[in-house]
């Protein structure tokens, strides 16, 4: 009896541990078969690639790029004896005022965001308070619905970028504005006007970082061989031609005279003759990039490019070179003024200064309309149209900027119309805009070759590596010869005509003004643009510099509105060392007499 008790309790154990055995075997297999939430062995971290710079050729960061940080609490998760601790602890940190806090608090429930632009540096003292916090045992558990208890703190992410322009309204609108896309979540920059939109695609980021690797128990990467990792490739910089402290002048200089001419706007160019780089392009119309507000609309537009008018008679030297050029006439021809009134067809052409006779190169120097009229005449509409398409009118002048306006020109058959040809010999009947004529009168400064004006010197990666820009060849548009007489026939322009005020002893000066009606409501009115386009010239160094005032109010001649404009700036330049004047030259012409020529 006591055996059969023995092997009955054998046999109840051994079928205990059977049934166990079964059991694991069960839960073994449903684990093999099953997916089962097993902590990741790997790690991941990731880095937003930011947008490039824009810096000026004396090493000025004009616009930058900063990351911006949102701070998020939960609610539920804030003791509500220490709330009040919380908010004036957070806007210490933060600089937000402590109603501002209480009132996003009380919102809502849950999870709640304080600021959405929150800089780097807020950034990390607000992480420091949110370590802080959970040591002060601000935070408290709460318990979901599903019974599952939740423990946030104070969470500071990285939520996207900002544009900064420490400068303010400093190059605009050469610059440009940008505007911010939500993507994924995270706030992105693009550009829309300037530079910004002209070089959006170099500027963006091209790579955000990833780390991903094996993690230790405290979930830090163990970086080995094995780790996947992509570096952080931001956006290149783009490296400028033009100098911060020159650019801040010819701006002052534009502000100044502005006011004084009571001006629409005025646009100042300052070229390197030789290169092609532009050292200034100031508007006296600017806006701050970080707050643009509704008055700020129409000073967006880059209008040197972005505006064309008919241009008057900075036009004549223009087709003056196509004549000599073809040796269609010889600067000492003489010409009829027919005493400053002169009717050809139905139009009859007057002149400011009253002539009879004058040489062919003293209709540039003394701009007589009658006399362009005539002397064009003798180029057909071909010549005259092709010729002013070689200076680059209708064609985009090559700047690297967006929405440039080509502007016009009358069509070869109208041009072989006697009256076109007069018209458009003095600037009317066509439109270019300001780039577009430095870039013309250029050819003159220049051994006739024709260049592309250039803002951007290169592009700058991370690493230092430069890429230059492409350089356009230059293409010969009228002799060298030419050029030279030109260039003699400017400096006399300066010396006895019509811009006397811009010249400087011991300096080369040439150009020429243009004063013209503006075209509104299919007529002309009694506004007016006025231009004066030349050059400055020391021993070394050739600048082309031209100057556009758009409806000057008080008195509205080239010679006192535009010229003086040039002549400061070419007179800041001395100052800053661009210009050099030659001390004997200046001697010498303080000795001479003053020439006597009109007013």
């Amino acid at each position: 009896m006591r055996h059969s008790n023995k092997s009955k309790k054998i046999l109840a154990l051994f079928l205990v541990l059977m049934f166990g055995f079964v059991i694991f075997l069960a839960v073994m297999l449903y684990t093999a078969v099953h997916t089962r939430a097993i902590p990741s062995i790997y790690s991941e971290e990731s880095g937003k690639a930011q947008r490039g710079s824009i810096i000026s050729a004396d090493g000025f960061h004009i616009a930058t790029t900063q990351k911006l940080y949102k701070a998020v609490v939960n609610t539920r998760n804030i003791d509500p004896d220490k709330e009040e601790l919380f908010i004036q602890l957070f806007s210490i940190y933060s600089g937000i005022s402590a109603e501002e806090i209480r009132q996003r608090l009380h919102t809502r429930k849950g999870s709640v965001t304080l600021s959405y632009h929150i800089s780097p540096k807020e950034a990390m003292y607000l992480k420091t308070l949110a370590f802080e916090l959970r040591r002060l045992h601000v935070f408290i558990e709460y318990e979901t619905p599903d019974g599952d208890r939740v423990l946030q703190g104070l969470s500071v992410i990285e939520s996207g970028e900002a544009r900064e322009y420490p400068y303010g309204k400093l190059l605009t609108p050469l610059l440009g504005y940008p505007r911010k896309i939500e993507e994924d979540g995270y706030t992105r920059v693009y550009g829309i006007k300037g530079l910004e939109k002209f070089f959006d695609e170099e500027l963006n980021p091209q790579q955000n970082r990833t780390q991903k690797a094996l993690r230790d128990v405290n979930g830090y990467l163990i970086l080995n061989k094995k780790s996947d990792f992509k570096r952080q490739i931001n956006g290149l910089n783009v490296k400028l031609n033009i100098p911060i402290a020159m650019q801040a002048r010819v701006e002052a200089i534009t502000d100044r005279i502005k006011e004084k001419l009571q001006a629409d706007e005025i646009i100042a160019t300052v070229m390197d003759s030789k290169s092609g780089k532009i050292l200034a392009l100031a508007s006296s119309n600017r806006f701050d990039p970080s707050h643009i507000t509704k008055d700020d609309y129409p000073s967006l537009n880059t209008n040197a490019i972005e505006y064309s008018y008919e241009p008057g008679s900075v036009i004549k030297p223009v087709i003056f070179s196509l004549l000599l050029d073809q040796h269609l006439i010889n600067p000492y021809d003489m010409v009829n003024g027919h005493g400053g009134r002169y009717t050809m067809g139905r139009k009859t052409i007057t002149d400011e200064h009253k002539f009879n006779m004058l040489s062919a190169e003293d209709v540039i120097v003394y701009s007589s309309n009658i006399g362009i009229a005539q002397l064009a005449q003798k180029l057909n509409g071909v010549e005259f149209t092709e010729g002013l398409k070689r200076f680059g009118f209708t064609h985009f002048s090559g700047i690297d900027l967006p929405y440039e306006k080509r502007g016009s020109v009358p069509s070869s058959a109208q041009l072989n119309n006697y009256l076109y040809k007069a018209i458009t010999a003095y600037g009317y009947g066509m439109r270019a805009n300001a780039m577009q004529l430095v870039k013309a009168f250029n050819v003159f400064n220049n051994g006739g070759k024709l260049i592309n004006p250039m803002v951007v010197d290169s592009l700058v990666d991370d690493n230092g590596r430069v890429i230059p820009m492409q350089v356009q060849a230059p293409v010969q548009v009228i002799t060298p010869a030419t050029a030279e007489q030109m260039k003699r026939i400017l400096i006399k322009t300066v010396n006895e005509g019509t811009g006397t005020v811009a010249k400087t002893p011991g300096l080369e000066i040439g150009g020429k003004t243009g004063t013209a009606h503006i075209a509104k409501n299919g007529g002309y009115s009694n506004n007016y643009h006025t231009s004066f386009i030349g050059f400055a010239n020391d021993a070394k160094h050739h600048y082309t510099i031209g100057i556009m005032v758009n409806n000057p109010r008080t008195v509205y001649f080239a010679s006192i509105t535009s010229v003086p404009v040039f002549k400061a700036i070419v007179d800041m330049m001395i100052e800053e060392k661009y210009l050099t004047v030659d001390p004997v030259a200046a001697a010498a012409a303080a000795a001479e007499p003053t020439p006597s020529h009109p007013l």
